[in-house]
């Protein structure tokens, strides 16, 4: 499948964890990927995971208006047009530090990554979907089980995450007319470099430390790609894919 057959995305943070797996699942599945992130290195990192396949290597920064420009319109000069925005890019700021002592610059990065940039991308990749010929494509923002219920000290993550799951939403609705199917994955201790803590020990809820499993990172991308390769006429809302035994159902 060549560039010009192969339906086209674009993933931010693609540089590493969560967006490295899905834009390689995405290339080895036949899709042309942009690859967004700050960091030029660890993007050439992940097209080199996919050799033969269609990468296309854009350092971006998601909370700078004109880089979002910028990506977007490298997509489309390379590619010809988006079929899917994986709104990926995120950061969970400092851990571990109480509401009180959070410094308002790191709460500012945090909404500036993950619910400013995300809107910033989506709001690209809905001009762009809305004119292309055939008309729409899909976006899928990575949220996280922190949209629904937190950990302790989180403030800034958890406020973002719950926010992008109302940014999804309305999303979906605006996107009805233009055939731009929005949904949403949360996703919980899949084994990365961002989680790679848990396994020794977090905080939990009752003030303890303790252990959580995690689960392979590669089962999250197969799950995008599934959303991914819906027609347009269906669309997964919400999907939360999480390590089976980790405290969340009940967590608190």
């Amino acid at each position: 499948m060549n560039a010009k057959q192969s339906k086209i995305a674009v993933v931010t943070g693609a540089g590493s964890g969560i967006g490295r797996a899905v834009a390689v699942e995405l290339l080895r599945a036949g899709w042309s990927v942009a690859l967004a992130g700050r960091r030029p290195r660890t993007l050439e990192e992940t097209a080199a995971l996919a050799p033969e396949c269609a990468g296309l290597v854009v350092p971006a920064d998601v909370t700078r208006p004109d880089d979002v420009a910028g990506l977007f319109a490298a997509a489309v000069a390379r590619f010809g047009r988006v079929d899917l925005l994986f709104n990926n890019a995120g950061t969970f700021g400092p851990g571990g530090v109480p509401v009180e002592d959070l410094a308002y610059d790191a709460w500012r990065h945090v909404v500036d990554t993950n619910l400013n940039g995300a809107f910033l991308c989506a709001q690209a990749a809905f001009r762009q979907m809305k004119e292309q010929e055939p008309r729409g494509g899909r976006i899928i923002n990575n949220g996280s089980i922190s949209a629904h219920t937190p950990r302790p000290r989180s403030v800034a993550y958890t406020a973002t995450k719950h926010a992008l799951t109302g940014l999804t939403k309305s999303l979906s609705l605006d996107g009805r007319p233009y055939g731009i199917a929005v949904g949403q994955i949360d996703i919980g201790n899949a084994a990365t470099d961002m989680t790679a803590a848990m396994q020794a020990g977090v905080m939990q809820a009752n003030g303890e430390v303790a252990p959580e499993p995690v689960m392979d990172v590669a089962d999250v991308a197969r799950t995008v790609r599934h959303m991914a390769e819906l027609p347009l006429e269906a669309n997964v809302q919400f999907a939360t894919v999480l390590a089976t035994t980790m405290p969340y159902v009940g967590r608190g």
